[in-house]
């Protein structure tokens, strides 16, 4: 069972009810990860920051973060102390459910962070006390999921909701699933039924980039956490992202990232044994 609450330099995953707490404190290095479940971090003591898909995101006393499942996530050494509920897909919500551009962080304050708090404690203590059973399953789960609503409360309606939005958002989770297959706008537009016009204008609408661009935006991310949380070689990782050829990959990644895929990893921290297999120099 994992829910217990200890000092860890990691995530711990959820435990038996799919849903977990733990501690973070005195946090040490560690290379880039990609938590397979969902995790609330609360920032309780301290100021810091924690890397969440390559954003440096700054934290203090009340700064709360949504970690996704898949995203990239990097710990550095700092100060930082911080409360954590981690939790299984499943329990997402529907508020929440399959939101690609839902909002990751907030800065809590008065009623609004005394409210979350004592949601975080209290899911705590019960994660400790109870160990089995359903009706100790069905109470964690319902904890959740009122911390889960005080959460949905705390982020005010978007005003964009017109059709344009709508559009943009069907969009949004098409390329969610797509993006490895497809990096062609075209293929999503003939997905959803519309023209590659009208995916552009509901991108340019809500983003101020591109269809084009928000799919590229999506593959160079996808590319990012996978150069920075497997082992995979360059050539594997282009070709996961549907680059049969890893000069083009390397050229998409350098266009996008600023960098050949090699200065990200070392920039990252992340030394691997695997190697990227040489190009045969043509012969003479």
């Amino acid at each position: 069972m994992t829910s217990t609450r200890t000092h860890v330099t990691a995530l711990s995953p959820p435990g038996w009810a799919g849903v977990g707490t733990c501690e973070l404190r005195e946090v040490q290095p560690l290379p880039p990860g990609r938590p397979a479940f969902h995790a609330l971090l609360l920032t309780t003591a301290g100021h810091g920051t924690v890397e969440v898909d390559f954003e440096a995101k700054v934290c203090r006393p009340g700064t709360l973060l949504w970690i996704r499942p898949g995203q990239a996530l990097r710990l550095k050494p700092n100060g930082l102390a911080a409360s954590v509920v981690t939790f299984d897909g499943r329990l997402a919500g529907d508020h929440w459910r399959d939101q690609p551009e839902a909002p990751g962080s907030w800065q809590l304050e008065g009623e609004d962070e005394d409210a979350v708090i004592s949601e975080f404690a209290q899911l705590a203590v019960d994660c400790e006390r109870h160990r089995a059973g359903p009706l100790a399953a069905d109470l964690l789960r319902h904890q959740l999921a009122v911390l889960l609503l005080r959460i949905a409360l705390l982020t005010r309606p978007s005003v964009q909701v017109g059709a344009e939005a709508r559009t943009f958002a069907r969009f949004r989770r098409r390329l969610e699933a797509g993006h490895p297959r497809s990096r062609r706008v075209e293929d999503y537009a003939e997905e959803m039924g519309c023209s590659v016009r009208t995916l552009t204008r509901a991108s340019l609408a809500v983003t101020g980039r591109t269809a084009k661009q928000v799919v590229d935006d999506r593959v160079a991310l996808e590319a990012r956490r996978l150069l920075a949380c497997t082992r995979h070689s360059v050539a594997e990782v282009g070709r996961e992202l549907g680059f049969l050829e890893p000069t083009n990959f390397g050229r998409f990644f350098h266009r996008e990232a600023g960098m050949s895929p090699g200065q990200f990893r070392a920039e990252m921290g992340v030394h691997n044994d695997v190697q990227v297999p040489k190009q045969r120099r043509p012969p003479d």
